[in-house]
Parts: C-alpha cells; sequence; structure tokens
C-alpha cells in the first residue's frame, strides 16, 4: 500500500442534510416510468413533475435552503397547490433557464415544448385562510413533435434557444423569438435519444441513445452528427455529462453484464480513455459535473451519492453521501446561488417518495474570509449572443463571474471543433432577453413544427412574448416591382448557390475529420504494439 497521499482540497467534502422543517414534504411526485431526473432547480426555484389527473403538470415551488426555512411559506406543501398544467400529457422534462432564474421550459409526452415565466407573487399566501390556488399558464407553446417530448434543455449561452428531443429519435433546436420551425435538427439516432448535453458554450452537442452510441453534434449545421463512437454496452439507461472546457466527456451506463458503469470519452474521437465498474444495482445513475472537478453519481433507487476527483485522466474517489431513503430523482443547483459563507462547493436537491430534500456538499474550513480556492468563476447570466447571432455563425463565449466581487470575465476555452457556417439565410430583430418579459399576462402562442409555415403575400410580423419586429414598409406603387426587391431575388438566388456548397464543403471536411482520426487511432495502437513488443 502506498505511503503517499494524493492531495486535494476537496478530501474532506461532506455531504450534509437539511433539517426535516427545512425540506418540502407532501410532494405527489409522478409515477411515469420515463427516465429523467423528475427535479430541476433554477437559483430561485424548483420543479417538479407531480402525479395529476386529467392531463400531464408538473409543481413550481421556491428554492428551499439546507441551512434555514423559508420565511412565510408552509414546511408542508398543501393538499392542492398551483401547478403548470398546460399539457395534456403526463411532462416528462423541465429545465430552468440559465439566464433568467423565472423562466422554466417542460416537455411532455403530448409532444409539446412550453415555456412558463414565474411570478414571485404566485407563493403569496400559500395555505393561509381564504387562499384559493392559482395555476400557471404557460406563455409559448410549440408543437414540437408527434410523438413524445423526452428532454428539454436550455443553451448555455444563446438567449433563447431550447433543445428538445422527441419520439422521431431527433434534436431540434429552438429559436423562441420565431418558433414556427426549428433552428437547426440533429439527426442520426438509432433509437429513443436517452440524454444530452451541451459543451460550455454550446456549440456542440453530446448525445446517448438506446442504439448503444454516444454521439457528437454541430449544435447549428445539424443534420448527421460529426462524430460517433460506441458507448456502453448494456441496454439499460445511458447519460452524458460535458465534463467543463477539458474537451472531455462523462458517461454512465451498464456493461453487458448488468454491471453500472462510469465512462470517460475524448471528444477528438471518441475513444475511451478510463471505464470503472461501480456495482451491479439496477438504478440508472444520473451524473453531475461541477467545475470544482468533481463528477457526483446518484443512482436512481439508491440512497447514496458518490463523488469523485477529476484529476490526470482519473477519477479519484473522494467520499460517500449516505441514506437509507433512496431517490427517485435528483438536480443540482446552479454554482452562483451557492452558500459561499458556508463553504457549500454544491448543492443537490434529492426527490424522495413524497418529498425534497436538500443537501449541501461542504469544504470543512474554520476560516470567515472568501474562499476562492474552492470557488472558480461561475457561468453568468448575462448570455453571450443573441439566438439570431448564433444561428448565423457568431462563436459565442462563455462568460464567467467571480463568486467574490462579482466581476465579469469571458472565459478562454474554445470549441474543439470549428464554427459552423449556416445552413440557412438567417435574420431577426435581436432578441430580448427573457428577464425583459413584464409581469402583465402574456398571450399564449401555439406553433406547429409537423406543418410547413406558408407567408402570405404581406407578412405580419411574427408575434411572441420574447421580440417584436416592425411591419415591413412598401417603397413601390402599383405593384411593381422595386429595384431593391430584384436586388433581393438576386441576393437569395446567390445565397441559395453558396449555401448548398458550403453544405456539401463541410461534408467533405468532416468525413475528412473522422479519417484523420482513424489514421490517428491506428498509429496510436501500431506505436503500442512497438513498444510492447
Amino acid at each position: 500500500m502506498s505511503r503517499f497521499v494524493r492531495a486535494s482540497k476537496y478530501r474532506h467534502v461532506f455531504g450534509q442534510s437539511a433539517k426535516k422543517e427545512h425540506n418540502f414534504e407532501n410532494i405527489k411526485v409522478t409515477n411515469s416510468a420515463w427516465d429523467t431526473n423528475i427535479i430541476s432547480a433554477s437559483g430561485a426555484y424548483i420543479s417538479v413533475n407531480w402525479n395529476s389527473s386529467g392531463g400531464g403538470a408538473f409543481a413550481i415551488l421556491p428554492l428551499p435552503s439546507p441551512f434555514h426555512g423559508i420565511n412565510g411559506f408552509p414546511h408542508k406543501v398543501p393538499d392542492t397547490v398551483p401547478l403548470a398544467r398546460s399539457h395534456t400529457a403526463a411532462v416528462l422534462d423541465t429545465d430552468w433557464s440559465p439566464h433568467n432564474d423565472s423562466i422554466v421550459a417542460s416537455g411532455a409526452e403530448d409532444g409539446k415544448v412550453m415555456i412558463w415565466k414565474v411570478e414571485s407573487s404566485a407563493f403569496e399566501g400559500w395555505g393561509q385562510e381564504g387562499w384559493v390556488p392559482q395555476d400557471f399558464d404557460p406563455v409559448l407553446r410549440i408543437d414540437a413533435s408527434p410523438r413524445k417530448v423526452g428532454q428539454v434543455l436550455f443553451h448555455p449561452t444563446a438567449s433563447n434557444v431550447v433543445a428538445s428531443a422527441s419520439g422521431e429519435y431527433h434534436v431540434k433546436l429552438w429559436d423562441l423569438a420565431s418558433p414556427e420551425e426549428p433552428r437547426s435538427v440533429l439527426t442520426g439516432h438509432g433509437d429513443i435519444v436517452q440524454s444530452m448535453t451541451f459543451n460550455p458554450t454550446g456549440t456542440l452537442v453530446a448525445t446517448t441513445s438506446r442504439d448503444k452510441k454516444l454521439r457528437i453534434f454541430d449544435a447549428r449545421v445539424g443534420s448527421d452528427p460529426v462524430r460517433v463512437g460506441d458507448g456502453h454496452s448494456g441496454v439499460k439507461g445511458s447519460r452524458v455529462v460535458w465534463l467543463g472546457d477539458m474537451d472531455k466527456l462523462g458517461t454512465t451506463g451498464f456493461s453487458k453484464m448488468s454491471d453500472r458503469q462510469v465512462g470517460i470519452w475524448e471528444t477528438g474521437g471518441l475513444s475511451n480513455v478510463k471505464t470503472l465498474s461501480i456495482d451491479q444495482s439496477a438504478g440508472v445513475i444520473m451524473p453531475f459535473w461541477t467545475d470544482n472537478n468533481i463528477l457526483f453519481l446518484a443512482g436512481k433507487g439508491d440512497g447514496n451519492i458518490r463523488y469523485y476527483e477529476y484529476e490526470s485522466d482519473s477519477l479519484h474517489s473522494l467520499a460517500e453521501y449516505k441514506s437509507s431513503e433512496p431517490q427517485r430523482g435528483m438536480c443540482f443547483l446552479p454554482r452562483r446561488a451557492l452558500s459561499v459563507s458556508d463553504c457549500e462547493i454544491a448543492r443537490a436537491y434529492k426527490v424522495h417518495a413524497s418529498s425534497v430534500e436538500a443537501i449541501a456538499f461542504i469544504v470543512p474550513r474554520k476560516a470567515d474570509s472568501f474562499q476562492s480556492d474552492i470557488y472558480p468563476p461561475v457561468p453568468s447570466t448575462e448570455p453571450s449572443v443573441t439566438a439570431a447571432e448564433f444561428f448565423n455563425g457568431k462563436t459565442p463565449t462563455l462568460k464567467l463571474v467571480s463568486l467574490a466581487d462579482g466581476s465579469v470575465a469571458a472565459s478562454s476555452s474554445s470549441a474543439s471543433l470549428p464554427p459552423p457556417t449556416p445552413s440557412s439565410a438567417y435574420s431577426a430583430a435581436p432578441s430580448t432577453p427573457m428577464s425583459a418579459v413584464q409581469s402583465a399576462p402574456t398571450p399564449t402562442r401555439t406553433y406547429s413544427a409537423s406543418t410547413p409555415v406558408s407567408a402570405p403575400a404581406v407578412a405580419p410580423p411574427p408575434v411572441s412574448m420574447l421580440v417584436s419586429e416592425p411591419l415591413p414598409t412598401s417603397s413601390h406603387r402599383d405593384g411593381a416591382p422595386s429595384r431593391s426587391q430584384t436586388q433581393d431575388s438576386e441576393l437569395e438566388t446567390e445565397n441559395a448557390r453558396l449555401t448548398a456548397e458550403l453544405r456539401e464543403a463541410r461534408e467533405k471536411i468532416r468525413n475528412l475529420e473522422l479519417q484523420v482520426e482513424a489514421v490517428r487511432a491506428n498509429a496510436r495502437k501500431a506505436a503500442e504494439a512497438l513498444l510492447s513488443g
């Protein structure tokens, strides 16, 4: 046994459960067997998939803290609560906007994606005498798929961009300012998409599928993946997370012998760096990454949470949070909302059979000052690009905020693949941030992606909750085409030709990249064979 101990400032991190009165009880958790986390959190609220009759619903509740209760809010949730219940079938997944703690997206078995805005006034008087529950209404409805929508995910750096994964085996990216049709469609999956994740800047998307493949897509170009590799060999659920800016992916899944596994993959060729066997339990493992280089693993049906520190292509076991209560689902709090005064480096929200529990992961230190070594900068709530800029090919940066003084800086990390050329001409008025949505009731709009959108001779401006564009004006009379219209027509023809050429060029680049990766892999194998000989 080695006498040397690996140095780590996170060696003694421990999990601290909240007191019973600081958690939520009487939670009616969904009975759906669909494999998602069931719960999601922003810096102000949590959403929980709800067991409701007459369609699908999820609950929105104030954010519980492991250190104190919520003033004026009941620990035991009333039997009848306000719900987000406009879906006509079970809600399968929710996700909060990284740019606005009051905006949440939902996907359901009815094939719709809905966007909701939460007002703090909705929680006034809960459970008091004369209180009447008022359900939440969506501000935007999108007919995303003729089949169920199993996952929804907000873009990390572009405002008003949401990804959805559906039973069509597709992942679609939507611009919420013009949601008539998806801006990008990621295809090539052979079966149901089980999980998806953006890289830190949002230029790439990684997915796992029931066909046992791991894929990486160019988020804006869409179509087929630019990288495809074999994932875990077992038939049960697999998950994927992006390991920060290190161009590595972390996955969980099962072996052919039903061993639960965690794997590390490099993004250049999707070659496996390391695979660890965890145990032989049956529950799907939910992975969560924090920028402290810590990977948390929580198995469904387990009571424990394992956590590992990633260093030099290895996962070093730190400790394990143990509990006798099995978890049905889990999520982690955005790091910008952590309690730095308590040396809290991560916070989990664990869903039990009928309650939600907050668990703080704490570095045991006695110093009263800010501990800068355990708090790297966190992603900012300010988007770096608009949706129009993102889909037009502008490379986004990840804006980071210091938890010490609130200063903002751009991350130096970049994507491992070149930025895409837009697959079609796309222009729109700059998207207004979601925080600009007024508290007054907003009319709900419904858009369908299954039927083509035909524009009338004079198209009215698109009306949505996020942008408003000016009406087009005409500078000619008597129906005669103006000079500008003729020039526009010529430009559109030329743009279509160039777009087709660029699409062909990018396809050739993809093929060449895959050939280069294959040559490199063969060279590495040959070198290893020579050295071993």
